[in-house]
């Protein structure tokens, strides 16, 4: 499998894999920007893709900067038609302002395999062991 990348700008790194064999290669930031306390931002990454048909990328927390920074990523889902600048978004769950500099490794993407199922709308939905116990019904052990 091929992945496309277009740099929209020429001083942006080219995305590539830290390790031989990660599954998952860093996104940079195109820009320097500070995400205070509690804040929300998108962080471009100066870069359009052309993921495969059939497969999807799905946006990860860098994990040092999640456990030393309180840095988290959301909505990480890029769809195979997506043609547009790959942006990050950042929210900042830590006590201090994090500053991002350009070219910085933000996040990770991992491109996976996609299946698209059948949608059957039904009435009844078969039993199963689980039900419909939620959060925490397996307990803690």
């Amino acid at each position: 499998m091929e992945l496309k990348i277009k740099k929209l700008s020429e001083d942006i790194e080219t995305p590539d894999f830290a390790y031989e064999h990660d599954a998952a290669f860093d996104l940079r930031a195109s820009h320097s920007e500070t995400i205070k306390p509690g804040e929300k931002k998108i962080i471009k990454t100066g870069l359009a893709m052309a993921i495969p048909i059939g497969y999807v990328g799905l946006i990860w927390d860098r994990s040092g900067m999640a456990a030393k920074y309180s840095l988290h990523t959301l909505a990480g889902v890029i769809d195979a038609g997506y043609r547009g600048e790959v942006g990050v978004v950042m929210v900042n769950l830590g006590s201090e302002d994090f500053n991002i500099e350009k070219n910085m490794r933000i996040a990770q993407m991992l491109i996976q395999p996609v299946l698209q199922p059948k949608i059957k709308e039904v009435t009844d939905l078969e039993e199963s062991e689980r039900g419909e116990g939620g959060f925490g019904s397996s307990g803690t052990n």
